[in-house]
């Protein structure tokens, strides 16, 4: 069943209720099977389950969880009005008007998730156990090659296939966003 923000899943004879993007919502279609990526928040007064259909979403999810101010909530909402494509695209080129674009997020809450995500892609926090980022050909990369491959990484993109990507790609001379546009579009295809 679905209804609005929400989906009632049937696993086993046992149904749950979660709460899910609009793109996920896009993906869904009602008596059809799926497969979501869960989160659960308890706290003292909820039980929540929020499904996401990639994980590349879920992580991003958790990321906004992580900046002091931003509930599940709003981590919903800014979702369901970017991809997580958008998200780290905001986050390298510091578009807070694509996250005050979101119901319920202020100007200050975006500038907020803007500063401490960009902090946690400077310190490291989020790479994952494969160390750190590669070069994809010899030589060093340029700043905006590294910010690209850092915002790259908290989409989900592995080492390697952001390597591969930007093998691909002259980033001579090209802005971040230029950049993450770039690999996105080779690998859509």
């Amino acid at each position: 069943m679905i209804d609005g923000a929400s989906v009632a899943l049937d696993a086993g004879g046992v149904g749950f209720l979660c709460r899910v993007t609009a793109n996920t919502l896009s993906h869904l279609e009602s008596g059809k099977r799926a497969r979501l990526y869960t989160y659960c928040h308890i706290k003292e007064d909820a039980f929540d389950i929020f499904g996401f259909f990639d994980l590349r979403e879920k992580r991003c999810f958790e990321l906004l969880l992580s900046v002091s101010g931003v509930g599940p909530k709003g981590a919903l909402s800014i979702l369901s009005s970017v991809t997580p494509e958008n998200l780290a695209l905001a986050i390298a080129t510091d578009d807070d008007k694509a996250l005050t674009a979101a119901p319920g997020i202020g100007k200050r809450i975006a500038q907020r998730i803007l500063l401490e995500l960009k902090d946690k892609l400077a310190s490291g926090d989020i790479a994952d156990a494969s160390g750190t980022f590669e070069p994809p050909a010899a030589g060093v990369l340029t700043d905006a090659a590294e910010g690209a491959a850092e915002a790259l990484l908290v989409l989900g993109y592995s080492r390697q296939e952001i390597a591969a990507a930007m093998r691909k790609i002259d980033t001579e001379g090209l802005s971040v966003e230029e950049i993450i546009r770039e690999v996105l579009r080779l690998s859509v295809k």
